[in-house]
C-alpha cells in the first residue's frame, strides 16, 4: 500500500531550519513525511549531515543529497521519484513554518475525493499565491513533474493555482497556516539564497517562463491532461 503525504522540502544554505521545522512538526502533530533534500555542494553540508544523523530515529524524517539542480529541478526530481510511493505530495520552503494543528490531515482530507490541489495560508501571499501547496500525486505521474522545468524557482505557485483552478479542483484553507518567514513579511533577513532568487535577472527569467508556459500552450496541454485526469478518476 502507497504511503500517504510527503512534504518535499529543498534546502540551501539554511541547516538551521531543519530543528525549527521538526519543533513546528511536533507542536502541530503533523504525521506526514519530510524529505530536505541538499545539494552536495552546499557549503554548510556539514551542519546538514549532523542533523540527519540527529534525526536518524524519526521515522517521518528523510534525507537526501545530490548534485544542484536549483528549486524546480530538485523538487521534479523528488518528487517524480516519491509519487508511485506516496498518495499525495506536498511541497515548502525551508523558510515556511506549520502553524494550524492538525494541517496535514486537512490536507489528506481535502485530496481524499480525487484529483486535486490544496494550500494554506501563508500570512504573506494568502490566496493569491499557493507558497506552499500539497496535491494528488497523480498529478505529478500524469504530467511527469510537479512544476514545469522551464522554470528555476519563482512564479511556480502560479501554475498550481493555474493547475487547480483549471481542473475545478482547487482549496484554498485561510485558516490554515503555513507561515513564510521571508523578508517580505520582514520575518527574516537576506541571505544568499533570497539574493539569488530573487535577483532582478531571476525574476526576469522565470517571470518570462511563467508567461510563456501560460500564453504559448503549455498550460492548455496540461489541464487537457489533468481535466481527462479528474474525468477517469
Amino acid at each position: 500500500m502507497a504511503d500517504d503525504l510527503l512534504m518535499i522540502v529543498p534546502t540551501r544554505g539554511r541547516p538551521g531550519s531543519i530543528p525549527e521545522i521538526m519543533k513546528a512538526w511536533d507542536q502541530t502533530g503533523a504525521t506526514a513525511d519530510i524529505l530536505f533534500a541538499v545539494d552536495t555542494d552546499d557549503p554548510e553540508l556539514t551542519a546538514y549531515k549532523k542533523h540527519q544523523a540527529a534525526f536518524k530515529d524519526d521515522d517521518r524524517v528523510r534525507f537526501t543529497f545530490g548534485k544542484r539542480r536549483r528549486l524546480v529541478g530538485t523538487l521534479n526530481q523528488q518528487a517524480v521519484k516519491h509519487a508511485k510511493s506516496y498518495r499525495f505530495l506536498a511541497f515548502m520552503g525551508d523558510d515556511h513554518r506549520p502553524r494550524s494543528h492538525g494541517w496535514d490531515a486537512r490536507f489528506r482530507e481535502c485530496l481524499s475525493g480525487g484529483p486535486g490541489v490544496v494550500y494554506g495560508n501563508d500570512l504573506l501571499q494568502g490566496e493569491k499565491m499557493a507558497t506552499a501547496v500539497a496535491m494528488t500525486s497523480d498529478i505529478v505521474t500524469t504530467l511527469g513533474y510537479m512544476a514545469p522545468p522551464t522554470f528555476v524557482h519563482l512564479c511556480v505557485d502560479l501554475v498550481w493555482l493555474d493547475w487547480g483552478r483549471g481542473m475545478g479542483r482547487i482549496t484554498y484553507l485561510h485558516d490554515l497556516i503555513l507561515e513564510h518567514l521571508h523578508p517580505a513579511a520582514g520575518k527574516a533577513q537576506t541571505d544568499a539564497v533570497y539574493e539569488e532568487c530573487n535577483s532582478r535577472e531571476q525574476v526576469g527569467a522565470d517571470g518570462a517562463a511563467y508567461y510563456a508556459y501560460r500564453d504559448e500552450g503549455g498550460l492548455e496541454a496540461d489541464l487537457v491532461k489533468l481535466r481527462k485526469l479528474v474525468e477517469e478518476a
